[in-house]
């Protein structure tokens, strides 16, 4: 009886063209070992632009309501140049990931705007904005860790480097410093992990102002209060009359 499939002949020869083709593409790939470099590596480039822009990293916002909903729920880091202090906050100009040459053929529109800053949890005093204005000068590099989103207004964590490995939690400074209050945190419930764990942190912070005594903590020293004594005083009042000065 015939032997069933195909001849052996035919497998044979179908082996020989399999080798035969992968031959030529693995010589193919020995001779031209740059060119399949620069093609696998233009393709990873080109996935990673993609996927970059299909999540907003290379996106450039020009104001609060165009950071995506899900970069405010997971709390995500924007790069940017700092324009301004205001009574109100920061204006921010954001600053995108930048990727290889690649990444201009898939940018997106340009926008000239700022973002609207508040430093989350934290109502700075008026020396404490004196403070921000000399710390954070106009383009002076900082990071926004998102933490909510009200009306056209980002409330932020907000940090700039110091150094190759340190970075300082502006948020923090200034309550160390006694040069700010804490205050509920915007945009975030009360009753959330996020919240506790933010307050905590700032209260944290506030507590060593109070305990050293610092900026708004301060407290007067023995002359401070005793001049302080001797204006209220009716004696002194009357001599103030008396040589006619109000």
């Amino acid at each position: 009886m015939p032997a069933d499939g195909p001849p052996r002949d035919a497998v044979q020869d179908t082996d020989t063209d399999q080798h035969n083709i992968v031959s030529v593409i693995s010589r193919f790939a020995d001779e031209h070992l740059t060119v399949v470099r620069s093609i696998s590596t233009g393709l990873a480039l080109a996935g990673v632009v993609l996927i970059a822009r299909s999540i907003k990293l290379t996106s450039k916002f020009g104001a609060a309501s165009e950071v995506p909903a899900h970069f405010i729920r997971g709390n995500v880091s924007l790069r940017g140049r700092v324009r301004t202090i205001s009574d109100g906050g920061l204006e921010v100009e954001h600053v995108p990931v930048v990727l290889p040459t690649v990444t201009s053929l898939f940018s997106k529109r340009v926008s000239s705007s700022s973002l609207a800053v508040r430093l989350a949890g934290v109502e700075p005093t008026p020396e404490g904005k004196v403070w921000l204005q000399r710390r954070l000068a106009p383009a002076q590099m900082v990071w926004l860790k998102l933490i909510s989103r009200e009306d056209n207004i980002l409330h932020c964590l907000v940090s700039h480097s110091k150094g190759a490995f340190w970075s300082l939690c502006v948020n923090e400074e200034l309550l160390r410093l006694g040069l700010g209050r804490t205050i509920p945190v915007c945009g975030v419930a009360p009753d959330s992990r996020l919240y506790w764990r933010l307050h905590r942190r700032l209260l944290r912070a506030e507590s060593k102002a109070e305990k050293k005594g610092r900026g708004l903590w301060r407290q007067p020293g023995f002359w401070e209060r005793a001049r302080d004594s001797v204006r209220c005083s009716r004696l002194f009042s009357a001599v103030r009359r008396l040589f006619g000065r109000p």
